[in-house]
């Protein structure tokens, strides 16, 4: 069996999407299925490249028992689009921004939004906790937390 590869992406790569890549792999842990998997995550900018994960980001991930080691880097369109199964978007403007760079109906076809695999919540996006306080990287967690086990059930079920 082939691993499954799937690719969060945000804005920057520096909250939401490097979060979305650590609280799926802890799940994946979690429910012994890590080896199947291959999780990346990226910026549909490349503004933060090579930076680690927002400080503020990672104090709340921490809290959580998530630790966000993954580095910043843009999305590559040709290589990231062949590269991973599953290119998932935060909001509507990181589905924008990767329906423009795909090339084709199979690359269209590859792209989700985040929130599509909640089970709990309702919200459309996963908001962008940058200029905000402390609930909204709160917030973040709760949403990806949410689905990532709905993504996972998805992806088992397949």
């Amino acid at each position: 069996m082939s691993k499954k590869s799937i690719l969060f992406v945000c804005l920057g790569n520096i909250c939401r999407s490097p979060s979305a890549e650590a609280v799926m792999k802890a799940k994946l842990k979690e429910y012994s299925l890590e080896h199947n998997y291959f999780i990346d995550s990226a910026g549909v900018t490349g503004y933060h490249a090579g930076d680690s994960a927002d400080a503020r980001m990672q104090t709340h991930a921490l809290k959580r028992g998530y630790d966000l080691t993954s580095i910043s880097r843009p999305v590559e369109a040709g290589e990231d689009y062949e590269r991973f199964d599953y290119i998932i978007g935060m909001d509507a403007q990181n589905m924008s921004d990767l329906e423009a760079m795909a090339s084709s109906a199979e690359d269209l076809a590859k792209l989700s939004r985040m929130t599509d695999y909640c089970t709990e919540f309702t919200h459309d996006s996963v908001p962008d906790p940058y200029y905000g306080g402390a609930a909204g990287f709160e917030l973040v967690l709760d949403l990806l937390e949410d689905a990532c086990d709905g993504l996972i059930s998805k992806l088992e079920d397949e």
